[in-house]
């Protein structure tokens, strides 16, 4: 009979993903995107994986210095009962922000193991399948290279190719914005189209005047419009306008989702798991969600989000995809794409836990920091 096996290192490495051009959102400027890749090997020598968007925060120092040793020595599947003892041990760390993001993975990574220690797919573990999906295509990226005829053009061909869902990011101006979409929209009249502020307004009368200025545009939803906060600034723009509002994006932890809640803020509350506390603490915020009689849907990540949320019940939860090599999510675009057919995406061939989360061949063509040798074990 083999002995139990327990978490013997939890290793992590960071990689700024190089963009085709900067993307600039007011005073938010991204010249890469940072990406911390986690690795958990067990006794047995079996490795599970997992990775995030840093957002340029210290979230590999977090791992290194504060979660990994909590978890070194605990079993492999009893990776709930060990989120709960390295988050309340440093709540003011762990409750939310980067020591949230980070303790995030390292619960994603204990989940990988988990189920290949069971030889099952992820969503085996959690009791179910991967099934087919909505699909929502990330178009205008970068926004500030992509103009409403090239928008315009990307939609179209990805609308031919079975996409019926889209979601551009605002650009520099009202009018670039509005040509983007309406030019998306005419190239897929029926398809939903969403519109992602990035957190660049500051107060309601212009948010507003965007989003109704648009109203013929029929937009899904007008995402992250404010920076993370306010929930009562939200709930006064909800009052203005007949277009759903999402939010929530790299948010999680204290008060969240409450606050949306509790303020009637939001009709739809954006879920990452990459971020908002793995599976072991991400399921609570999505029950809280369905409680109140919201909706929720995930933030990129499709890999992880597709299969968690197939398997949970939850398959008309759309799944985000970047258009690969446009920097939108530059560590997902070499990894398995499924088929889209009419709007939805096939499921994800089940594999042993994640199934391939990593390219290493990718990561060694990007700048990256791997003091444990991750890399040569790839």
């Amino acid at each position: 009979m083999n002995a139990p096996q327990t978490i013997a290192a939890v290793d992590v490495m960071t990689i700024q993903a190089q963009l085709p051009a900067p993307v600039i959102f007011g005073e938010w400027i991204m010249r890469h995107r940072e990406f911390a890749l986690v690795r958990v090997r067990s006794s047995a020598g079996l490795d599970g994986y997992a990775y995030t968007l840093t957002r340029d925060g210290a979230v590999a120092e977090q791992i290194r210095k504060m979660i990994g040793p909590i978890y070194v020595g605990t079993a492999v599947g009893a990776q709930e009962r060990t989120f709960t003892i390295a988050w309340r041990r440093s709540l003011a760390s762990h409750a939310a922000g980067i020591g949230l993001r980070a303790l995030s993975i390292v619960d994603l990574a204990c989940w990988d193991l988990a189920a290949k220690a069971a030889d099952q797919s992820i969503a085996g573990l959690l009791g179910g399948s991967n099934k087919s999906m909505p699909a929502t295509a990330i178009v205008g990226y970068p926004p500030g290279t992509m103009g409403p005829e090239e928008t315009g053009a990307q939609t179209k061909d990805l609308y031919a190719k079975g996409w019926r869902r889209f979601k551009t990011p605002i650009a520099a101006t009202p009018e670039r914005t509005s040509g983007r979409l309406r030019a998306a929209r005419q190239a897929a009249p029926d398809a939903w189209l969403g519109l992602d502020a990035a957190w660049v307004f500051d107060d309601v009368e212009p948010a507003a005047d965007l989003v109704n200025a648009l109203e013929d545009v029929k937009l899904g939803w007008y995402e992250d419009v404010f920076p993370p906060g306010n929930a009562g600034l939200l709930r006064e723009l909800r009052k203005r306008t007949s277009t759903p509002i999402a939010m929530g994006d790299e948010q999680g932890g204290s008060y969240y989702p409450e606050a949306l809640i509790a303020l009637d803020a939001v009709d739809v509350v954006r879920v990452d798991l990459t971020c908002m506390g793995g599976i072991s603490r991400g399921r609570r915020v999505i029950d809280q969600v369905l409680e109140a009689g919201l909706q929720f849907a995930p933030h990129m990540f499709p890999h992880v989000h597709s299969q968690v949320l197939s398997a949970l019940g939850y398959t008309e939860a759309p799944i985000e995809w970047g258009v690969p090599n446009t920097g939108v999510h530059p560590m997902d675009d070499s990894l398995p794409r499924p088929a889209i057919r009419d709007g939805r995406m096939d499921p994800l061939p089940e594999k042993p836990g994640f199934g391939e989360l990593v390219d290493a061949a990718w990561i060694r063509s990007q700048p990256h920091d791997d003091p444990s040798g991750i890399l040569k074990d790839l």
